[in-house]
């Protein structure tokens, strides 16, 4: 059955959608359009680019994440520089090898630019902070920026919509305005962007599947607020599921494989090999007990 995929951010505990991807695969369910935010954005990518379950796989079992830790050579040097770049660039990690690692493999499948895609197959959800709105990639860029996107790189839209604030520097986009606008992580706006091949009053052509890590969204704890660090985290935690929560709860869930993926931190880059098991093996399990009673 031909179904769209739509998968959410969730930073290093994407391993997740690896055991997801198996079972859809057994239960033969073929991806036609895919969307995602932040590293839901890379797997969907990755899936626009023809890539299979078997060959995602290969890809992120021989990657070390550590190597998409590439700070300023002067905090090399002086550790103590980070806060200054924190304050003036707005990020620890540059994210140049992410965006590299990402242009690199989409071109063994010789992706480089939208225009390498089927029209309309891959949507990728950025923040304009600048702009202060949510930015779909490929479709606003003519509009709000007046860029071409069949010359816009696709890695380079994945590495926006991954740019998680604070940790990796914001891209920056030009576009009519004199200045350029910031452009970090689209988890800020819609961690989860399930709206996002509605049709309105038109019957969907396809099912389509989201795939959201971490839980319903009832499952949420309390969070301990002591300090401004705290407060950071909650308010972008609040904020990437205020918008998308809504939505979720209209849809009755029934069209989500929701993802446990226990207390792994989305920027958790140490991540040893058992606990990358254990999220693909919770992505296995949640998906093999959804499919089997899906669709309705």
């Amino acid at each position: 059955m031909k179904i769209d995929a739509v998968f959410s951010g969730g930073g290093v505990k994407a391993f997740a959608f690896l055991g997801a991807l198996e079972s859809m695969e057994e239960n033969k369910l073929q991806i036609e359009r895919v969307a995602g935010t932040s590293a839901g954005a890379i797997v969907a990518s990755f899936l626009a680019a023809d890539y299979r379950y078997k060959e995602i796989d290969k890809l992120l079992s021989e990657l070390d994440l550590k190597e998409f830790l590439d700070p300023p050579n002067l905090i090399k040097l002086l550790p103590f520089t980070k806060w200054f770049f924190l304050y003036f660039q707005l990020g620890i990690y540059k994210g140049d090898k992410l965006e590299r690692w990402l242009q690199q493999q989409l071109a063994k499948k010789n992706v480089h630019t939208f225009n390498d895609l089927k029209p309309g197959y891959l949507k990728v959800v950025v923040s304009d902070l600048s702009l202060g709105r949510l930015v779909i990639i490929p479709d606003d860029l003519q509009r709000i920026y007046g860029i071409d996107p069949n010359y816009f790189p696709v890695s380079k839209a994945v590495r926006m919509s991954a740019g998680f604030p604070y940790f990796f520097m914001p891209k920056k986009l030009p576009g009519k305005r004199t200045k350029k606008s910031i452009i970090v992580d689209g988890g800020l706006l819609s961690n989860f962007p399930l709206w996002i091949f509605e049709n309105g009053e038109e019957k969907d052509t396809r099912p389509i599947l989201g795939v959201k890590l971490t839980g319903a969204v009832q499952d949420q704890q309390a969070r301990d607020i002591h300090n401004a660090l705290d407060m950071f985290h909650a308010l972008f935690s609040t904020m990437k599921q205020a918008h998308d929560a809504r939505y979720i709860s209209k849809l009755h869930k029934t069209n989500i494989i929701f993802i446990p993926s226990g207390d792994v931190g989305t920027t958790e880059f140490h991540l040893d090999e058992k606990a990358k098991q254990e999220l693909i093996a919770a992505g296995r399990n949640s998906a093999d007990h959804f499919l089997e009673y899906w669709p309705k």
